[in-house]
């Protein structure tokens, strides 16, 4: 609920991750801080390794995120 608020705000903390084979592009979020999204981040590199992505580059953004979160 207030992950869901800070990010209609536009407070909320996402991760733009972009990766090559596939080129795609992966928004993980809300988060409420930097901090917590930082410590979750290794468990979603780590799927995306898994599943072959390559070339993986990731950015924080503080920012309003809707759909899609996938492109």
């Amino acid at each position: 609920m207030i992950r869901t608020f800070g990010n209609k705000l536009g407070l909320a903390w996402w991760a733009k991750i972009e990766t090559q084979q596939p080129n795609a592009t992966y928004w993980y979020g809300p988060f409420i801080t930097k901090r917590s999204l930082k410590v979750n981040m290794s468990s979603f590199i780590e799927d995306l390794t898994n599943e072959g992505s390559k070339n993986i580059q990731h950015s924080f953004v503080r920012c309003k995120k809707e759909e899609p979160l996938t492109i």
